[in-house]
């Protein structure tokens, strides 16, 4: 058993953040399950947002982003956030992190959907998480132990509802026990819960299943952001085309070169997200294709890199063939301003949580500014807490046997999500979803002894779990609102603007013993 002052699960910006502010003197363990740069955050084309230009205010930032939500987000959560951001990108230029400027040396600012000004900080053209990330790695001090390809499967919780630690696998499939006073998930989304997907193969969702198991709320899952453009070739998709693009001038259209986003949306191709992504959906639903007519940027490999060598790779030259695909999770596990959970010692930030920040949906370049803010926010919080140690046994006494239920594959899962819970849902789609996720018997397997698990079967268990999610919150909220859109309810209702879809292992198995 090894004992630390805090264990971070993942390794993105948020994480990473946390880390480089916590006091010298704790002893800190980041435990990702596969590299350190191979996170979301190092995927991130699109930059971070802040007023900070003469003509911008955090006010308009704020607004923005409640629109962009659909208003259902924390509105005092969303004010501190635009609020702190002008001086979060301020410390990282005194220290040097390097954001993009023009020829006068001032930052240049890029403007994308839903934003009412140019506000978006940029480095290295579309590789802003990498330059962050890049950044941040080279600040952590020797106080962090990064322990790259080891899988954390579950949270230690006592007797008393706390959580004090982790079990995890390594490379070579051995268990490790690790305790600590403050154990932070920062694991990121699950957009590979879906074939279509901008994310990294890390991406399944691992973080919340592990808390949902320890009995933390979870919020809002039915809140999936679907990218408007992703690379779109022979009917998969390869990769992000950041909406920088389209800031820069790219036009969405069709096969013909109409734009059609014109009168769809006042604000045109960088209309809010979920309005664009479902436009281009029901095109491509009607067997047509959609592409980013780049013609109007100048120097396009020059200002996207990032893009033009994923274009390249896959054969694409000129006109870029898109499709929406899975992006980004505003719900998570339900945390406070600090990044607390219902259960004590346990915080998330980053993706995996759930602040209140995004609402309905998330504005564009909100979510690094998010995992800036929060890692170090928690950071203060965590150095002025006493550092005490809680350790007994989690789930001793009540392992069961192994259930002897054959599992589908990842493919399946992503394939029926994408189907069934993805841009489009009603409720007989939803319905056969969650009689499906629950033919596999989920409370049996997570009864089992997780360690006699194989590092493979338990993803697809912990990708189900958040699955099934997903689906019961999707099929709760009978209306439309940002992320979630159902054909059968198609419009926001009123008296769901102030509801959350909050969910527990507790009010699960309520449920099934009253079903029962």
């Amino acid at each position: 058993m090894n004992k630390v002052d805090v264990i971070i699960v993942g390794s993105g910006i948020a994480a990473l953040q946390l880390a480089v502010h916590l006091p010298r003197h704790l002893h800190v363990i980041i435990i990702t399950k596969s590299h350190k740069r191979k996170s979301n955050s190092s995927l991130a084309q699109g930059g971070v947002a802040a007023a900070v230009s003469a003509d911008d205010h955090t006010f308009s930032h704020y607004l923005d982003t409640l629109e962009a939500g659909r208003h259902l987000n924390n509105r005092q959560a969303v004010y501190d956030l635009t609020h702190e951001a002008p001086a979060i990108i301020q410390e990282l230029i005194d220290d040097h992190c390097l954001f993009d400027r023009d020829e006068d040396g001032n930052l240049q600012l890029g403007k994308e959907g839903a934003h009412r000004f140019s506000r978006i900080i940029h480095g290295g053209g579309d590789q802003t998480g990498r330059t962050i990330v890049q950044y941040l790695l080279k600040k952590l001090g020797r106080n962090v132990q990064m322990l790259e390809d080891q899988s954390v499967y579950e949270l230690l919780v006592n007797e008393n509802g706390h959580c004090y630690g982790v079990k995890s696998k390594t490379k070579n499939d051995q268990s490790r026990i690790t305790v600590a006073p403050h154990v932070v998930l920062s694991t990121g989304g699950c957009g590979q819960l879906y074939s279509l997907t901008s994310n990294s193969e890390a991406a399944t969702g691992d973080g919340i299943s592990l808390a949902y198991w320890a009995g933390a709320k979870v919020v809002d899952m039915e809140f999936v952001q679907f990218h408007p453009t992703l690379l779109f070739t022979n009917g998969e998709t390869k990769g992000l085309v950041s909406e920088a693009v389209r800031g820069q001038g790219a036009r969405i259209v069709d096969e013909q070169g109409n734009y059609f986003m014109d009168g769809v949306h006042p604000m045109g191709d960088l209309g809010p997200r979920h309005i664009v992504a479902q436009t281009i959906f029901e095109r491509l639903e009607s067997g047509k294709s959609v592409y980013l007519d780049i013609s109007t940027i100048k120097d396009f490999e020059g200002e996207f890199p990032t893009v033009t060598a994923l274009c390249h790779r896959n054969g694409v030259f000129g006109k870029i063939p898109v499709a929406p695909g899975s992006h980004f999770l505003m719900g998570g596990v339900k945390t406070d301003d600090l990044g607390s959970t219902n259960v004590p010692g346990l915080y998330a930030i980053g993706e995996v949580a759930c602040t209140g920040v995004h609402g309905a949906n998330r504005l564009a370049s909100n979510s690094l500014l998010e995992g800036l803010v929060y890692g170090k926010r928690l950071a203060t919080f965590i150095a002025k807490e006493p550092a005490s140690i809680l350790d007994h046994a989690h789930r001793s006494s009540d392992y069961e046997a192994l259930p002897n239920i054959s599992l589908p594959t990842k493919k399946e899962i992503q394939s029926h999500m994408m189907k069934r819970v993805g841009i489009v849902r009603d409720e007989e789609s939803l319905q056969v979803q969650r009689e499906w996720i629950e033919s596999f018997e989920l409370d049996k397997w997570i009864r089992a002894d997780f360690s006699q698990l194989t590092k493979q079967q338990w993803s697809i268990v912990s990708m189900l779990q958040t699955c099934w999610l997903i689906t019961n919150a999707a099929l709760t909220r009978t209306e439309s609102r940002g992320g979630h859109f159902r054909s059968d309810f198609p419009c926001e209702n009123d008296t769901w603007q102030v509801k959350q879809t909050t969910q527990t292992l507790e009010m699960r198995r309520s449920y099934q013993s009253i079903k029962a």
